[in-house]
């Protein structure tokens, strides 16, 4: 027993050779490089169709492609890394990220870049995983909030920048620098990770010989989650369960997951270990991360279509509207970092998720007059909510759990973000479309003679297109056109307005799950009971 504490001592004990902050901004690196090419070739997609002969649906699976091999990656990253080595998977990914990058950018036609993406994906399904795990071990418990603070700087940040850093190098360079830009960035990670990240005693690398590999599970957990990418990201494209491409993609989903929950959980070395799911805690986090995924992509992608579409603004300009949120969770975070060695990470959750909420009911009141401040003071509002919500969600997620268990947690938590982001995305789009539909047909209502508004707006209309040399007839055509269009803008902002109270109920209904979670003492501790 004296010998068995000893060693578990010696554990808690170790520290890397070098300043684990360091070794924090060099897994950042990468986490940065890697959760912006989720969202930076999407402003360039007409440019790669039209460079490579291809049509804009087909160029639209430069981005699935990618999302599928990320997905299925993310679960599988933490049984890889007990074989590989936690330090080798990880450079393994690193390198595969950038060579692949590379790859991608010379790639002559769709097919080479589709595939060229795939690879891509799955060199970055295997970095967040293991640069959180990472993390949790070479930071002690108190010190987590901090460290997480810094990774959570990439992960929130990088989705917003994306979009407008990749409009920018497409108009003023060309598309294939939206991946050429990786290599030296990976490059760099490289060689750091190579000197400075070593993997602790306690992480026992599996001999392959030795390990009975559960090629059903394996194969179950592809086809499961790719196909459910698939159906997420191609849904409303295809008009959803219209679709039988859709229809038959889901059965395989669903048929898929539910047999990988019951094989995994009965399998003696499970590829995904679904058994972290007996602690609460774990499972509330998951969740919440989920909805954190569902809020920040959903919202990223309205905002900026919204200022674009409605507003009229360029797609510098919507990007713009979106970086003072950006810079407010940059700030905040070490704030975050340093509360949670102070309280417990159930209030910090609370405040976010009230604050979240609160921002996303505020955007309901917006109009098609607004101003540029206003789009940009409600993204701070929401960046002040989000920036309570990453940090406190990881440090509570490893509080009760072995060390041992980091890797296989982390695959799970990351999967939860980035699935959640597809949903958010798909509803978002899904609601933005058929809400548009329900009220242009019922603002449409009030288009009669009988109305004297619309009789007086008519003919105002007409007069003034006359003033400019029409006829009559050609002049009340285009005044009913111009009254029209006034009607889908306004019910289109309608449409917004819903999706934004969507999101805020959905946050909302969060805030009671925060007090089923086990309470940890401050730096997300195990309390003592």
């Amino acid at each position: 027993m004296s010998a068995a504490t000893a060693a578990l001592d010696g554990a808690d004990a170790w520290r890397p050779a070098v300043n684990p902050w360091i070794i924090a901004i060099t897994v950042t690196l990468a986490t940065f490089m890697e959760v912006l090419d989720t969202s930076i070739a999407n402003v360039a997609l007409p440019h790669i169709a039209g460079s490579l002969s291809a049509g804009q649906d087909e160029s639209t699976w430069v981005l699935t492609s990618y999302l599928v091999s990320n997905a299925i990656v993310l679960p599988l990253s933490g049984w890889l890394s007990s074989i590989m080595g936690r330090k080798n998977f990880y450079m393994s990914c690193v390198a595969l990220f950038t060579v692949s990058s590379f790859m991608c950018g010379l790639a002559p036609n769709l097919a080479t870049l589709i595939i060229c993406r795939v690879l891509q994906g799955a060199g970055g399904g295997g970095l967040q995983p293991s640069e959180q795990a990472i993390l949790a071990d070479t930071f002690p418990p108190a010190k987590r909030g901090m460290a997480f603070a810094v990774y959570g700087m990439a992960v929130v940040t990088a989705p917003a920048i994306g979009p407008t850093l990749g409009g920018w190098i497409t108009d003023n360079f060309t598309w294939r620098w939206i991946f050429f830009i990786n290599i030296p960035v990976g490059i760099i990670s490289i060689l750091l990770t190579s000197r400075l990240i070593q993997d602790p005693p306690y992480f026992h690398r599996r001999k392959l010989s030795e390990t009975k590999i559960d090629y059903i599970g394996l194969g179950f957990v592809a086809l499961g989650l790719g196909t459910l990418q698939v159906v997420l990201d191609k849904g409303q494209r295809e008009d959803w369960f219209e679709s039988h491409f859709i229809i038959t993609l889901s059965l395989i989903s669903v048929v898929s997951l539910l047999f990988v929950i019951f094989w995994e959980w009965q399998h003696k070395d499970p590829i995904i270990d679904l058994h972290l799911f007996r602690d609460r805690t774990f499972g509330i986090s998951n969740l919440l991360m989920f909805m954190l995924g569902f809020a920040l992509l959903g919202s990223t992608l309205l905002l900026p279509l919204f200022s674009q579409t409605l507003l009229g603004y360029t797609a510098e300009r919507a990007g713009l509207a979106l970086m003072p949120g950006g810079f407010t969770i940059i700030l905040l975070l070490p704030l975050v970092g340093f509360l949670l060695s102070r309280y417990s990470p159930r209030w910090l959750l609370l405040y976010g998720l009230s604050m979240l909420s609160f921002s996303l009911f505020h955007m309901t009141s917006f109009d098609l007059d607004i101003d540029f401040h206003t789009v940009a003071l409600a993204r701070v509002v929401q960046a002040a909510g989000m920036a309570f919500l990453f940090v406190p969600i990881n440090t509570a997620a490893y509080a009760f759990l072995p060390r041992e268990k980091n890797n296989a947690a982390s695959g799970l938590m990351n999967l939860a973000r980035n699935i959640g982001g597809s949903v958010g995305i798909s509803l978002v789009t899904t609601m933005l479309d058929r809400r548009g539909q329900v009220h242009v047909t019922y603002l449409s209502h009030n288009l009669t003679d009988a109305n004297p508004a619309f009789r007086s707006m008519l003919q105002g209309a007409t007069r003034a297109i006359q003033a400019h040399g029409a006829t009559a007839t050609y002049a009340t055509q285009q005044a009913y056109a111009l009254i029209y269009a006034t009607v889908q803008r306004q019910a289109t902002m309608l449409a917004y307005i819903d999706d934004f109270r969507l999101l805020g109920f959905a946050i909302l209904c969060m805030v009671p799950l925060v007090f089923l979670m086990k309470k940890s003492r401050p730096g997300g501790q195990m309390a003592v009971h």
